[in-house]
């Protein structure tokens, strides 16, 4: 329905809509988005930005892809939703056998759900029902990682960093889980195996009361954007075999070729006993999200004493959503992604390095299509980011970073003008003339 009086329509958006970590007492400014086509999205004033977040990283293949939506209408004219207990259809079927396919051995057993935050939570719960079914049940925590973020959900919560992840906020509900120090060697540096000691201490300690860890692979992403070593992945494989301690991979926001790789894991060559996929999996046109898991994993929670998975979403398995997600991975498969992202990589690293020079900036970094400038401050996101979009650019950073995760389709020029959008704005936020 065409809006005839977008003032009062904001108006009602500004007293009734809450949008995500925002005020209801002093919202953020929005901006309202008309059509989106590519890489561009077309604002109610017929202004046009230049995306550089992809929706929150997950429109690889742009808005409006005529591959994708030709196969959601396809679906919609048969069967938009149907329960996935006792059924089954497929859409399913096709999405399954594809994930068993691309992600690594041994994961074969799929759950689908139908966001992020949830497939962290249920792989949370197959860790602890693995272990239970194995007469473990004191074998109940997550060990994670600082400057981790895996979800906004209670479980998911308690996961994250202790100290940006809201657990003050929920003190007393969340669940109180262990943290080890972020890694500190970067993916560019020569490997420290001394990087490694802190969690080796924290697993060899505390194994007899884990159930997993539970990491973001290589990338951590709204935790800091913060690329570390991956020999540091691979000695937590091992240390995690050695005290029989499962592996719980987060992908949501590096699955499908975002890290360069087609799953983060890759760059360590490990494989997890569960991972969890979101944001592309549909190239951003549905919510879904799947978590896979070893045939051992399956199979012992299923001879647990509840016989079962105790887990079932409504909408697990929406038949319209894994439509597009089979057609999205299929549509990546054909086209070359490595070097559309690896063409990224160097673009982002050429357009923002001149960043580097900027007072108050202490790092710019890019690894597969990811570029961050990250800063001395936090951000003033009311100031930051109208600027960018007078600027042609939708950019909307956190914290101390100001970060680009474009779709994979965008083209060399408009990367150049996304990069120096970027540039121009810092460098006028800064009080530096350019």
């Amino acid at each position: 329905m065409p809006v005839d009086n977008w003032d009062e329509a904001l108006r009602f958006d500004r007293e009734h809509l809450w949008h995500p970590y925002t005020s209801m007492l002093e919202p953020s400014p929005v901006w309202p988005v008309e059509s989106a086509e590519g890489v561009r999205l077309r604002l109610a004033d017929g202004r046009e930005l230049i995306d550089g977040m992809a929706s929150w990283w997950c429109a690889v293949h742009g808005y409006n892809h005529p591959a994708l939506n030709a196969a959601m209408q396809a679906q919609l004219a048969k069967t938009p939703h149907v329960m996935f207990g006792g059924l089954t259809h497929e859409p399913a079927i096709e999405l399954g056998r594809r994930l068993v396919e691309l992600t690594p051995e041994p994961l074969e057993k799929v759950f689908l759900a139908d966001s992020g935050s949830v497939s962290i939570e249920v792989a949370m719960k197959m860790a602890i029902q693995y272990w239970q079914s194995r007469g473990e049940p004191g074998k109940h925590r997550m060990l994670s990682l600082r400057q981790g973020y895996h979800g906004d959900t209670l479980g998911a919560m308690s996961v994250c960093d202790p100290v940006t992840g809201m657990h003050h906020l929920f003190s007393g509900v969340v669940a109180e889980q262990l943290f080890a120090p972020a890694p500190t060697c970067r993916y560019d540096q020569p490997w420290d195996p001394a990087d490694l000691d802190a969690m080796a201490s924290m697993i060899e300690q505390h194994h007899e009361e884990l159930a997993a860890v539970i990491l973001e692979p290589v990338v951590q992403g709204a935790g800091g954007m913060h690329f570390y070593h991956p020999e540091y992945l691979r000695g937590v494989r091992e240390l995690c075999d050695r005290h029989g301690v499962l592996l719980i991979a987060d992908e949501i926001a590096t699955g499908f070729g975002r890290s360069g790789r087609l799953f983060a894991c890759e760059h360590a060559g490990i494989s997890p006993d569960i991972m969890c996929l979101g944001k592309a999996l549909t190239g951003g046109t549905m919510t879904l999200a799947a978590t896979l898991a070893t045939r051992e994993i399956g199979e012992t929670i299923s001879r647990g004493g509840a016989g079962c998975f105790m887990h079932g979403p409504t909408f697990m398995g929406n038949p319209l959503a894994c439509a597009a997600a089979v057609a999205s991975i299929d549509l990546l498969l054909a086209n070359d992604w490595q070097g559309a992202v690896q063409r990224l990589e160097t673009g982002l690293r050429r357009g923002l390095s001149p960043c580097a020079d900027l007072p108050g900036v202490t790092d710019v970094r890019a690894l597969g299509a990811i570029g961050v400038v990250q800063l001395e401050q936090a951000v003033d996101m009311h100031d930051l980011v109208p600027r960018f979009v007078d600027a042609g650019v939708w950019v909307r950073p956190f914290g101390r970073m100001v970060y680009l995760m474009p779709p994979y389709v965008i083209s060399d020029v408009d990367l150049t003008a996304l990069t120096g959008a970027v540039y121009r704005v810092l460098a006028e936020v800064q009080g530096r003339q350019v």
